[in-house]
């Protein structure tokens, strides 16, 4: 069945070429369809289109629908093109012609997109959850080893004293930016486009506020074509806020692959967190993060995908919008997994808390030691000038008493003010 059949078959090597993988895609977006479909019935009979009877049992038969859909027993055979149609047949199949109306004043076009909008939603909302999950765990191990030093590195040499409490309270803040743009996204996603049909409306009098109501939207979006012109634009918009989140996963897997290597031995995990070699026993190599850094790359490729499918299409439906599906779907699934496993590993990481004993991070001490020559009233490129050819002349003898006490040193992190920051992130 296919909502726009005509009552003629179709080539059957078109027929795949132009479904492509949607009916796979579409399992997942099915319950979102349900949701729109129940809000459509409602208003359809609250408009008199339907007889309350009619509204009645479409919407129990759509509940059960969604109930097959929870259980993993919906299915979307061969012979139908999308959910759209799968949904339909079961309802004209349950219902008879009460499930023909459904369709009623509204169009494929704004089927998929309110579909796309309350998935979009609910994704990014658990995005944000498990982006503050792991935000949290930042924080927690920033705390506890605050008093753990390590090297700072600029252009991979030694350079500035760091910490631990620096490190994870870092990739925390930033995930705090990072939520900016997925809130903006959200902000996209969070406006109904129902009613815009093909784009241009219906000579029905359907009462679009009635279904933003009804699915929680905040609000809908008012102009039809600007709602129709909204499908890749919002992908991109969630896009955006997926690949910031996933520059900084990828970042931090980076580092974490570093300072697992035994030339750092900054960090371990346990064996179970990592993988040997076919042919040397000693190896414990970093997959998981070696992955994590690849898969989120690609996220972060996605925004530029979606521009290159939809940048130069003229307002209107064409059928290049469908192929923003397949990218932006398991986009999600992706960082939804990284998120997880990076949370799940560093709960496990352990931390080496002598790094700094070892000479080589003696030079780490220079601006330190420069600093306290200039406290005690030796102007600054003299001290400077000292300090260069002490180490020279291999006489440098460092202070390692540091003192750093000015917001967003190592001595004083401000996590309180981080976690707030993050608290209004999510509040937004």
């Amino acid at each position: 069945m296919k909502l726009w059949d005509k009552g003629f078959s179709t080539d059957k090597k078109i027929d795949h070429f132009t479904v492509g993988n949607d009916r796979e895609l579409d399992l997942l977006l099915a319950k979102y369809d349900v949701i729109a479909s129940k809000a459509h019935a409602k208003m359809l009979g609250k408009i008199r289109l339907l007889t309350s009877e009619e509204t009645d049992k479409l919407v129990r038969e759509l509940d059960n629908i969604g109930k097959s859909i929870e259980k993993g027993s919906f299915t979307i055979e061969d012979s139908f093109e999308d959910m759209h149609s799968k949904i339909e047949f079961l309802l004209t199949e349950k219902l008879g012609d009460t499930g023909k109306k459904i369709h009623t004043g509204r169009s494929r076009n704004d089927q998929v997109l309110v579909a796309m909008h309350l998935y979009l939603k609910n994704e990014l909302t658990e995005i944000k959850e498990q982006t503050k999950t792991l935000f949290d765990l930042l924080l927690n191990l920033a705390d506890k080893y605050k008093t753990v030093l390590l090297p700072g590195y600029t252009h991979l040499q030694i350079a500035m004293p760091s910490s631990f409490g620096l490190w994870f309270s870092a990739y925390a803040e930033s995930l705090v930016d990072d939520l900016y743009f997925t809130n903006a996204a959200f902000r996209v996603a969070d406006q109904n486009p129902l009613g815009s049909a093909a784009g241009y409306g219906s000579s029905f009098p359907i009462d679009r506020k009635f279904t933003t109501q009804e699915m929680g939207f905040k609000t809908l979006k008012y102009n039809v074509v600007a709602a129709q012109m909204g499908r890749g634009k919002l992908e991109k918009a969630a896009a955006f806020g997926m690949s910031s989140i996933a520059a900084t996963l990828s970042k931090m897997a980076m580092d974490i692959c570093l300072y697992m290597n035994q030339n750092f031995n900054f960090i371990s995990f346990p064996d179970e967190l990592t993988t040997g070699s076919s042919i040397m026993p000693h190896k414990k190599n970093p997959d998981v993060f070696e992955l994590i850094r690849a898969k989120c790359n690609k996220i972060q490729a996605v925004p530029n995908q979606l521009i290159l499918i939809t940048n130069n299409l003229p307002s209107g439906y064409h059928r290049d919008l469908q192929l923003v599906k397949e990218v932006i779907v398991p986009a999600i699934q992706e960082l939804k997994a990284c998120l997880e496993l990076l949370t799940f590993s560093l709960r496990e990481v352990r931390v080496n808390e002598s790094i700094l004993n070892d000479p080589k991070y003696d030079y780490l001490f220079s601006v330190d030691t420069l600093n306290e020559l200039v406290l005690g009233g030796m102007p600054f490129r003299d001290a400077y000038k000292k300090m260069g050819q002490e180490i020279n002349d291999g006489t440098f003898s460092p202070e390692r008493d540091i003192k750093h006490t000015h917001i967003g040193s190592l001595g004083n992190l401000c996590l309180e003010e981080i976690r707030e920051k993050m608290q209004k992130a999510m509040e937004a």
